[in-house]
């Protein structure tokens, strides 16, 4: 189990280097001279100007060059200032990153008490009323755009309601934690609700294959009750499968946030990255992706633990 470990976490590192120089190179590929926005409305300067602002930036040189210098202050966690507003892009990260994280968080438990028992009831309900019941809030979970849901409930709230109303400011979760879980109750349902589409469906699935085993006949004829039989035996190794979907869904997930936050005003890291492609602002949009991408290959190697942890027959070497 050691050895596994260890061995998954020393390929994680060509994973991050390979992810950092794409990002790294494709940013550079777009086109336009950051320097010119940088200098805003006093673009025409002269060469030497620029040459200066490209040397306070670290925009000299080939990309190799550049990116390797890149690459060594990021090592000691230091992703550059910004080009637009020079502030510390890691300063900036450190008071966004958990506003994502909690709304993230929230998201993947709405999704899972939505899902998880909807999912099983389905599987245990087979072609009743209650299974088509669940199979067409899954579809309408799937299809439904989550920005539009917010958009739709914004305009709803405005006119009939005032608790889906986004305030004006945002509130911290250490300053009135009750104001902040009300404020990103509404965004985290739709982020989850999103997710638990796919997730439902596979619990159904899941629990359907499961349903089917010899040790689940076995269970059912030594007379145990269908809760004994659905929530000891068979839920478990059900959950196997789930587990994954909601790791590879990960990556979806931070990408709702973007528009989430945008749309309800959330200064979390989504509507961070989304300013800075606008403004074509290199340091930011690469500290974001390096981020996400530590954020889903520790994901995957988590879920890969929680396999042994929930079916004690799989075992690592």
């Amino acid at each position: 189990m050691q050895r596994y470990l260890v061995r998954r976490l020393l390929l994680m590192i060509p994973t991050l280097l390979g992810v950092s120089f794409v990002v790294f190179v494709m940013i550079r590929a777009v086109p336009g001279d950051v320097v010119d926005q940088v200098l805003g409305e006093f673009g025409a300067a002269s060469p030497e100007v620029k040459e200066e602002i490209r040397k306070e930036f670290g925009l000299e040189g080939n990309v190799v060059s550049q990116y390797i210098t890149w690459l060594g202050d990021v090592v000691r966690f230091d992703f550059g200032k910004s080009l637009i507003s020079s502030r510390p892009v890691m300063g900036e990260l450190q008071h966004r990153l958990p506003v994502t994280f909690q709304l993230g968080l929230m998201a993947i438990f709405f999704s899972l008490i939505i899902a998880i028992p909807i999912g099983i009831i389905s599987a245990i309900r087979q072609d009743t009323w209650a299974d088509y019941v669940g199979r067409s809030v899954a579809i309408g979970f799937l299809s439904a755009p989550g920005f539009w849901i917010a958009i739709l409930l914004i305009t709803l709230a405005s006119r009939y309601f005032l608790w889906g109303v986004p305030p004006v400011k945002y509130i911290g979760f250490t300053e009135n934690p009750i104001s902040n879980l009300k404020m990103l109750a509404v965004p985290a349902i739709i982020l989850g609700g999103a997710l638990s589409g796919s997730v439902m469906r596979f619990t159904r699935s899941a629990m359907l294959e499961t349903l089917r085993q010899d040790y689940i006949r076995t269970a059912w004829a030594k007379g145990l009750g269908e809760r004994a039989v659905i929530v000891r035996h068979a839920l478990r190794n059900a959950l196997i499968p789930v587990i994954t979907v909601v790791g590879l869904q990960l990556p979806v997930l931070v990408g709702g946030t973007v528009i989430i936050e945008q749309v309800y005003s959330i200064p979390g890291m989504g509507r961070y990255y989304l300013s800075a492609v606008n403004q074509h602002d290199y340091p930011i949009i690469q500290a974001i992706n390096i981020l996400v991408a530590l954020v889903v290959v520790f994901t995957n190697f988590g879920v890969d633990i929680l396999y042994s942890v929930l079916d004690p027959r799989i075992r690592y070497s």
